[in-house]
């Protein structure tokens, strides 16, 4: 199985091991990769709001390089999955803008590919039963709650991942893994990710508040898929709220029995090694 690959930004510079942890169980689950040759910035997160011909312009252009192949694209950040579905959204349903943009970048877009996250393609594509089939170590005492934020999920109608006010495609694919899925109310509750240089004292309080509630929750760590969120959620909480923040595709190699793990603990502000030594998932 392919797809096209388009890492972002983020995946190639203070997310690597997200980049690291989505190819690794790729390879393992059978996903054969193919990145998109000289790919560009998607605008995430500024563009939209200061230029909206130019936020339609850079993911166009990406997802016109992608068309020359025929599978699916994968997307793993949050904001460029959200940036690019917006664009696709935009190109088909506005015929005069489509025309314009086409001539701004200098290519046709045909929507012939179609924008997708590696949790939709891993739940859904490859399915829950294969997965289960990988696991070599399952992330028993492991009790996570899954943390979706806002840019996989809005607006609906745009991006038509999962349910916008209870999504649980990351909560089935961490239960799949052996891991204790914590149920909580704050699945989608915003982590102030564009305020966190600018207003930093504003992102401390509404992580803390979204530490807090996963400790009320029961929850010995917090998942992610986004890098804006996994930054947010471990630079910015107070020492009494931090708990370790992995990225989804961080445990699905652990569980799996893939190399990574440990290397990838390292690059965590929050050491989440002392946790899955306690759970002895880790050496």
């Amino acid at each position: 199985m392919k797809f096209s690959y388009y890492p972002g930004c983020s995946l190639h510079g203070t997310a690597k091991e997200y980049d690291q942890s989505v190819r690794s169980v790729s390879r393992g689950l059978g996903i054969e990769l193919e990145e998109i040759e000289d790919w560009s910035c998607c605008g995430a997160s500024s563009a939209h709001s200061t230029n909206f011909k130019l936020s339609v312009a850079l993911p166009a252009r990406d997802l016109i390089a992608a068309e020359k192949k025929t599978q699916d694209v994968m997307v793993p950040c949050a904001a460029c999955f959200n940036r690019l579905k917006s664009t696709e959204h935009h190109l088909k349903n506005d015929q005069a803008l489509k025309a314009e943009i086409e001539g701004i970048v200098g290519g046709s877009y045909k929507g012939s590919v179609a924008v997708r996250n590696p949790i939709d393609i891993i739940a859904k594509t490859i399915g829950l039963d294969t997965l289960k089939e990988k696991v070599v170590k399952p992330l028993a005492g492991l009790k996570p709650v899954s943390y979706y934020g806002c840019l996989l999920l809005r607006p609906p109608e745009v991006c038509g991942f999962d349910d916008a006010e209870n999504p649980v495609l990351m909560d089935k694919i961490l239960g799949t893994l052996g891991a204790e899925v914590r149920p909580w109310s704050f699945k989608t509750d915003c982590c102030g990710g564009s305020l966190t240089i600018s207003r930093t004292e504003i992102v401390v309080t509404m992580v803390d508040r979204l530490m807090r509630m996963a400790r009320e929750a029961g929850a010995n760590c917090v998942v992610t898929a986004c890098p804006v969120c996994t930054a947010n959620l471990d630079m910015r909480a107070s020492g009494d709220f931090a708990l370790p923040v992995f990225y989804f595709t961080e445990l699905a190699a652990l569980a799996m029995g893939q190399e990574g793990p440990e290397a990838w603990s390292r690059l965590h502000r929050t050491d989440p090694r002392p946790l899955l030594r306690g759970l002895r998932l880790l050496q």
